[in-house]
């Protein structure tokens, strides 16, 4: 089986296999398009040389042999152009491990969809946990929420889509348990055909299951090979069998159904990635999510991200596809002047609601009409839910290891109106354990 991981190691052992003929070139271009396939591409002066010709082209056959979806074929494998800077102008660019002439061309590529808002997936419900910045506590409190409800009896499938910050696996799974891959490895193989190759092999059960269960997808698996390079691919699109092209965020919706069909969990939780990039809004847009839990903490960083946001929203016609999925989370709230900290988070979270997504209501209108919520409204989405800063749960290493030792009362101290909301939301009443 060869993924993406193995092909240039492949590319490596054939061309030391062929060193004689592979120096006779003055250089060799190991061009890695968009979706991860490869072909070479050769100074078109061996044209004048029959036999090498003849002998590159045959070196170009041995790889292809092994790379399988992730090759060419045969009279499209090897390409020759005189220029070599021309060739390479724009793209990453990297030295071909023990190919002293061997130059690998990385082609990379994103897309972003903020503006398109996708029908809510109603069974099983998905809820995304999601930040402008990082360092907000949103990770450790998707671990907790994913603990809670395993207590309560669920059955709980956690997405690690942090991709450019992974690390919530690690909350979730002692090393042990790593999956062999990750979602950034089905996001690759799947643009050249290949993700029903890794699909099984991306999830694991957490130890800290207890009347019901948690099953984590992460990021990348136990060993994450050349990860950068597999994560400048996550975002292309591919052929649609309908015809057209299907989006990066249209593959993940399916990667997120295809594990929904395996694991058949009562709810998911998504750790969306920080900021307004494009693995956010393909999290935040188009997983179909029935709530979006929007992590914010007092400061100018937190309101001038999610403005810019609902703004876009507004600009597009976005807006009231998505306002009633949204939820405001007061993160680490702190220990002190606690009331004037959420009194003071509320005020800016409505402001930023009143402006961007609440209906206006004209004088003498009926407010029930619209959809518009007054500033004290306990029900509202920009009433926080809160999340309050505690020492216990400031630095969790790994939260597979201390759970056995968290007191059940001192999670519903620290977490309890989410955890609460989250409950009501996906209509559980017993949520407690």
């Amino acid at each position: 089986m060869t993924t993406f991981d193995n092909v240039l190691p492949i590319v490596e052992k054939v061309f030391s296999s062929h060193a004689d003929t592979i120096q006779q070139l003055d250089w060799v271009l190991v061009n890695r398009d968009l979706t991860g396939r490869v072909r070479f591409v050769v100074p078109s002066a061996i044209a004048d040389r029959p036999e090498l010709k003849l002998a590159v082209q045959n070196v170009a056959d041995a790889v292809m042999d092994q790379l399988g979806p992730h090759g060419y074929a045969t009279s499209s494998s090897l390409l020759y152009e005189s220029d070599r800077d021309s060739v390479c102008l724009g793209a990453a660019q990297f030295p071909l491990h023990n190919v002293p002439n061997g130059i690998v061309v990385d082609r990379l590529a994103t897309d972003s969809t903020w503006q398109s808002i996708h029908d809510m997936a109603n069974d099983p419900p998905r809820i995304v946990f999601y930040s402008i910045k990082g360092g907000v506590g949103r990770s450790t409190a998707l671990a907790i929420t994913a603990w809670h409800l395993a207590q309560a009896g669920l059955r709980v499938l956690v997405l690690d889509l942090d991709l450019e910050s992974p690390g919530l696996s690690s909350e979730l799974l002692p090393e042990d348990r790593q999956p062999q891959y990750g979602i950034t490895d089905w996001l690759v193989e799947d643009l050249v055909g290949n993700g029903s190759t890794v699909l099984e092999a991306m999830v694991s059960a957490s130890p800290l299951s207890h009347d019901g269960e948690i099953y984590v997808a992460p990021a990348h698996g136990r060993d994450p090979g050349e990860y950068l390079s597999k994560l400048g691919r996550v975002w292309m699109s591919v052929d649609d069998p309908a015809g057209g092209r299907q989006l990066w965020d249209g593959r993940l919706r399916r990667l997120v159904g295809q594990l929904e069909d395996t694991v058949k969990p009562d709810v998911v939780l998504i750790d969306s990635r920080s900021g307004i990039d494009e693995i956010s809004s393909g999290c935040v847009t188009a997983l179909g999510a029935r709530l979006v839990l929007m992590f914010a903490i007092e400061g100018h960083q937190t309101w001038n991200g999610y403005n810019m946001l609902f703004s876009n929203w507004q600009r597009t016609d976005a807006a009231n596809k998505i306002r009633d999925r949204l939820q405001v989370v007061a993160a680490l709230v702190p220990e002190i002047e606690t009331a004037d900290y959420l009194a003071g988070l509320r005020e800016r979270s409505y402001e930023l609601f009143a402006q961007g997504l609440y209906d206006d209501v004209p004088p003498g209108s009926v407010t029930a009409d619209y959809w518009h919520f007054e500033e004290h409204d306990e029900t509202a989405p920009h009433a926080p839910w809160a999340v309050r800063w505690h020492r216990s749960f400031s630095a969790i290493r790994s939260l597979e290891g201390r759970f056995a030792d968290i007191d059940a009362q001192q999670v519903m101290a620290v977490f309890g109106p989410l955890l609460d909301g989250v409950a009501v939301t996906i209509g559980m009443d017993d949520a407690k354990p």
